[in-house]
């Protein structure tokens, strides 16, 4: 719903009655994932897409009585072997849709208004909505707030509506949208509920540690895939917003004083990603042995094979354990042949796309199953603490 949050916004304003239809789940290949939403007003306007034109036409219809009925329903699309053309998906996949209808007198209207309110807003902030339960309790909603607030109400009792609001805070922290499976009486007991959870969050961020061409480059890829992009070097003369015009940032600091001063604000996540192109020990070892002690989503370095060598000597010379040192990423990048600064880019966005989405790094005409979807970042520990 969130990806038309602005739109909705504006009917919600208007006062229209609408409902929204919004994928819960996908499996096999399929255009959109988990969030993906089409809404429908009274007069049939429609906003969105699920699956690029495969089931609208159904999904339009079923919107429009969801709208006189006011009730929430879910349902199941796939490919029909019997007719190509009949409701269904021709790329093979399967589609569960969440129907909700959102009238002016809806007590899921509230809850659905302050959510859109915040993604609009640019505040963190995460709607839950019952896709699996009770009949009672199907479509209703509760919102969380960055304050850790929330409101809603899903009609099993305060227990239960504190649960769901610790559930989905935790996604809210890490920025993901997906279904949460629960039991009404709190955490795994009672009768099953799944909740399809959808985070207005901050873009995730990608700091590039190092003013030199490559990282140009990189802030320009960086901005393109929607990360949002600090460049820092604690030289001045290197790091000026003319030479990276593409960075939302840029930053005269010394590298690892700058990561710690980002992660005490609590401004990263298991989405961060750090790309060290400094390849000078002064500044790598510091920055690095703070970095791979955080639960950051990927951090890699620039260098040779013997800048490595040399670099892993030192960061184990600082006590950094065995664990943590696989993690880096280095040399860094995917072997993808390349050599220009832009091409060196293209290699580094591609290996930390790859690590936040579980990707194998096989071409597709090589591995099998489901071409779209991956597994979703792990939700962040904002309790550990920087050594």
């Amino acid at each position: 719903m969130l990806d038309i949050a602005e739109e909705l916004r504006a009917w919600c304003a208007a006062g229209r009655d609408f409902a929204v239809a919004t994928v819960v789940a996908v499996s096999g290949s399929a255009p959109r994932g988990p969030g993906a939403s089409l809404a429908v007003d009274t007069g049939g306007t429609a906003l969105g897409s699920l699956s690029g034109g495969c089931v609208e036409s159904a999904v339009h219809e079923l919107c429009l009585e969801a709208i006189t009925s006011g009730q929430s329903s879910v349902h199941r699309f796939g490919y029909s072997d019997d007719d190509a053309f009949a409701v269904g998906l021709t790329c093979g996949g399967v589609l569960d849709v969440l129907i909700t209808p959102v009238r002016r007198h809806d007590p899921v209207r509230p809850v659905i208004g302050a959510v859109l309110d915040a993604a609009c807003g640019g505040t963190r902030s995460a709607l839950g909505r019952v896709v699996c339960g009770a009949p009672e309790q199907l479509g209703r909603a509760i919102a969380v707030h960055a304050d850790g607030s929330y409101e809603g109400r899903l009609g099993g009792g305060a227990e239960l509506d504190r649960a769901v609001a610790e559930r989905v805070r935790g996604w809210l922290a890490a920025g993901r949208t997906g279904t949460a499976e629960l039991g009404t009486a709190g955490g795994l007991c009672g009768q099953p509920l799944t909740l399809l959870v959808e985070s207005a969050a901050e873009r995730p961020r990608l700091l590039v540690y190092g003013a030199i061409d490559f990282a140009a480059a990189l802030t320009r890829i960086g901005a393109f895939l929607g990360y949002r992009v600090t460049v820092c070097d604690a030289r001045p003369v290197f790091v000026t917003p003319a030479r990276f015009p593409d960075a939302d940032e840029v930053v005269v600091d010394w590298p690892h004083r700058h990561l710690a001063a980002q992660w005490e604000a609590g401004r990263l996540d298991s989405r961060t990603a750090v790309c060290v192109l400094t390849h000078d020990a002064k500044f790598d070892v510091p920055l690095l042995t703070l970095a791979l002690r955080l639960p950051l989503g990927y951090v890699g370095a620039m260098g040779s094979r013997r800048t490595h060598e040399e670099r892993a000597r030192r960061l184990r010379a600082e006590g950094v354990p065995a664990a943590a040192l696989a993690r880096l990423r280095s040399p860094i990048g995917l072997d993808l042949g390349g050599a220009t600064p832009e091409e060196t880019a293209l290699a580094i966005a591609a290996e930390f796309t790859a690590v936040r989405y579980a990707g194998t790094i096989l071409p597709l005409a090589w591995s099998k199953g489901a071409v779209h979807g991956r597994a979703a970042p792990p939700t962040p520990d904002r309790r550990t603490k920087v050594p």
